[in-house]
């Protein structure tokens, strides 16, 4: 059975004296996308730094505290972890649900190891902490702001548009909850999807999203990490052109990326939804650095800011950031039902029947 800890509830942990004289030491695991993906393993990575005080300007103890490796390809997951466990790292960090398998067959293997995996809550291993996200939540805020910034620029019978990497229950709780967030504020309107099968293709997406800009669509949210970049591109171009289409971010506040008009600092990023991955690396460090680590689920959620939204752009306009915080306080209260599965969000016709999103 597994054992889920509320992020919220488990801060006391630090609190405790340090057993460490001195930083443990970590190494970060990611696939080919690496940090330079301007998304979720940015995230993890600046977590990362700010334990160690360290900045993306300045990373002081790179090589000495903390390291990074990135695997070229999948078969090369399992090798870096066994590298990692046999150099005895305090701590190892593997982000995504592309790790499971592969730290599913080395943790047992090293039962001394602690082992941290972000997106994942099925490598049920005593030696294994397991981060995951309320990601419907926070992709609900930005739906519901892309609804609100639609109807204040007038726009009639609004297109939006959901870019995702692979299909899977991760991408399906962004897809999902971006369309019951849309719906809760324009009910029935237009939203399609589309899945590129790659989180390393901005290619894909650019083309995908440039399409369907050219049919209509008013706003695209990419959940596929690097991939995403390519419909922030396509937004950019757009916009820089005059046509009124927004591109809203994942897992990092992509505002900076969506920049098109560096004098004016106008950015074609709306809004990003905000996935603390930092929060689970920095969470995981200093439970190993108090001698608090323990194996199981640590689920941060809207109501600990695990997941939020972004109010960066100005030309989202303080009412609608006004409102989406009041829904983001209504969420963390338990006000507002959100499916986290598609068939349960088909199920209370909370959101379109023909998507492209699996629970599996």
């Amino acid at each position: 059975m597994k054992k889920t800890v509320l992020a919220t509830f488990a801060l006391s942990l630090f609190s405790i004296a340090s057993v460490f004289a001195s930083d443990p030491s970590v190494r970060l695991l990611t696939d080919a996308s690496g940090i330079d993906d301007k998304s979720f393993n940015a995230a993890a990575w600046r977590g990362i730094l700010k334990f160690y005080g360290d900045t993306l300007a300045k990373q002081s103890k790179k090589g000495s505290a903390y390291d990074i490796v990135a695997a070229r390809t999948r078969d090369m997951y399992i090798p870096n972890l066994k590298k990692a466990s046999d150099e005895k790292y305090d701590l190892i960090i593997a982000t995504g649900f592309a790790f499971a398998d592969a730290l599913g067959e080395v943790a047992p293997q090293y039962p001394s190891q602690k082992y941290l995996i972000v997106d994942v809550d099925s490598v049920n291993q005593p030696n294994v902490m397991q981060a995951t996200f309320t990601e419907q939540e926070g992709s609900y805020l930005v739906g519901v702001a892309a609804a609100l910034k639609a109807k204040a620029d007038g726009v009639k019978n609004p297109r939006f548009g959901f870019i995702g990497s692979i299909p899977g229950a991760v991408a399906t709780k962004f897809e999902v909850g971006y369309a019951q967030g849309i719906l809760s504020v324009l009910p029935g309107a237009w939203i399609a999807d589309y899945y590129a099968d790659d989180w390393a293709k901005p290619e894909l997406a650019g083309a995908e999203a440039r399409s369907w800009y050219d049919s209509g669509a008013y706003c695209i949210f990419s959940a596929a990490g690097l991939t995403g970049s390519g419909a922030i591109a396509a937004a950019k171009e757009y916009r820089a052109a005059g046509k009124n289409v927004w591109a809203i971010g994942a897992d990092s506040d992509q505002f900076e990326d969506g920049i098109y008009d560096t004098a004016k600092r106008k950015s074609a990023v709306l809004t990003s939804m905000v996935k603390r991955a930092d929060s689970a690396t920095l969470y995981a460090l200093k439970a190993v650095k108090a001698g608090s680590f323990k194996g199981g689920v640590v689920v941060f959620d809207a109501k600990s800011d695990g997941v939020t939204f972004s109010d960066r752009n100005p030309e989202l306009g303080k009412a609608i950031v006004a409102k989406v915080n009041a829904v983001k306080k209504a969420i963390a209260a338990g006000k507002v039902k959100i499916y986290a599965r598609y068939a349960d969000a088909k199920s209370a016709k909370a959101v379109p029947t023909d998507l492209q999103a699996r629970d599996d």
